[in-house]
C-alpha cells in the first residue's frame, strides 16, 4: 500500500506543476497582449534608463 501511495502523490504533483505552469503562460499572454503590458514595459525601460544615464 505504501508503494501505491506514494505513485498517486507524485501524479498530484505533476498536475499542480501543470496548474502552476499554464497560470505562468496566462499571465505572460496577458502581459504582452494588453496596454497594460506595454505600460509596465514603458516603466522598466525608463527605471532602467535613469539608472544606467
Amino acid at each position: 500500500m505504501r508503494g501505491n501511495r506514494r505513485w498517486q502523490d507524485r501524479g498530484q504533483t505533476s498536475i499542480e506543476y501543470l496548474g502552476i505552469i499554464a497560470v505562468v503562460v496566462a499571465i505572460i499572454l496577458v502581459l504582452t497582449t494588453t496596454d497594460f503590458g506595454t505600460m509596465i514595459a514603458t516603466a522598466i525601460t525608463n527605471q532602467i534608463s535613469k539608472i544606467t544615464g
